[in-house]
């Protein structure tokens, strides 16, 4: 439902927290999050909204509402929704995006618990990761998340691999990014401790594709490779990883850490995480 939907029906008296982004049909934040409110039993529900963008005048009156308790920002929002917060958390003002929203009385915070969702599956790999060189397919959304989060566990080389390396070179000011095309990622692969697909690349119902050709999942071999995406829980991408001998992180794991630390920052509990990945597991079924 959209907003204006969602504002009518008997939900939006009661208490809630909500996501908002377009599209949202897809998401599995609500499932989780009812998930972990009723572990704890909290009176509390979550809701997935398509926000329209006629409907951005509306939205600050409803952030106030007493019923509203939080929000999840997603895609197209992440940073225009920075300008409904009174202020950021300094990780969201590093990264220039906001995907969470908590309220305090009438004041409203803004996060971004993308970089911390990413980072945690990697930790215990911290130690042989550290001085390292991570390759990144995509220039995207979560892009600049992942890069905060790469420098906070001190890769010195972060190359990022886009379809349009010119264009995407002035987005990305750090010293330790570079911006490469896919068609010489090879190039720096051998060198790299990290392997992360960040394009929705694999993504159901393309379960087929990956963003590297198939002649060259040698190069994966001994690396850690990283997809972001989550369904099907095992994408081409990580099938190629581990038939060349990789290890390898699925993208749930983000999905679940980076909802987790809403939830902490909302209500000052953190996920049940076996419940949860349970549940997600069940739900996506690949």
């Amino acid at each position: 439902m959209n907003l204006t939907e969602f504002r009518n029906s008997e939900f939006s008296s009661r208490p809630h927290f909500l996501l908002f982004g377009n599209p949202v049909s897809h998401s599995l934040s609500p499932l989780m999050h009812n998930t972990a409110a009723a572990y704890y039993d909290i009176d509390i529900t979550y809701h997935a909204i398509r926000l329209e963008q006629h409907e951005l005048s509306t939205l600050a009156a409803h952030l106030n509402d007493t019923s509203f308790k939080g929000a999840n920002i997603t895609i197209p929002y992440k940073q225009v929704l920075m300008d409904f917060v009174d202020r950021l958390d300094e990780t969201a003002s590093d990264i220039g995006a906001i995907n969470t929203i908590v309220k305090d009385s009438y004041s409203l915070a803004g996060y971004n618990t993308d970089s911390y969702g990413f980072s945690v599956p990697l930790e215990p790999y911290a130690e042989e990761l550290e001085e390292g060189r991570a390759i990144v397919f995509g220039t995207g959304g979560a892009t600049k998340a992942i890069i905060h989060a790469l420098d906070n566990l001190g890769f010195i080389e972060i190359v990022l691999i886009s379809r349009n390396p010119s264009t995407n070179k002035g987005s990305f000011d750090k010293e330790s990014v570079r911006v490469e095309g896919y068609d010489s990622w090879t190039a720096f692969g051998e060198e790299a401790a990290l392997i992360v697909n960040a394009t929705p690349i694999g993504m159901s119902p393309k379960a087929d594709e990956a963003p590297i050709l198939e002649e060259e999942m040698d190069i994966l071999s001994g690396k850690l490779c990283y997809d972001i995406v989550y369904s099907p829980l095992k994408t081409r991408f990580l099938s190629l990883a581990e038939e060349a001998g990789a290890r390898t992180i699925g993208g749930l794991e983000m999905l679940m850490y980076q909802g987790s630390r809403s939830f902490e920052l909302w209500t000052g509990k953190s996920f049940p995480i076996k419940e949860i990945r349970k549940k997600l597991h069940d739900a996506i079924k690949t």
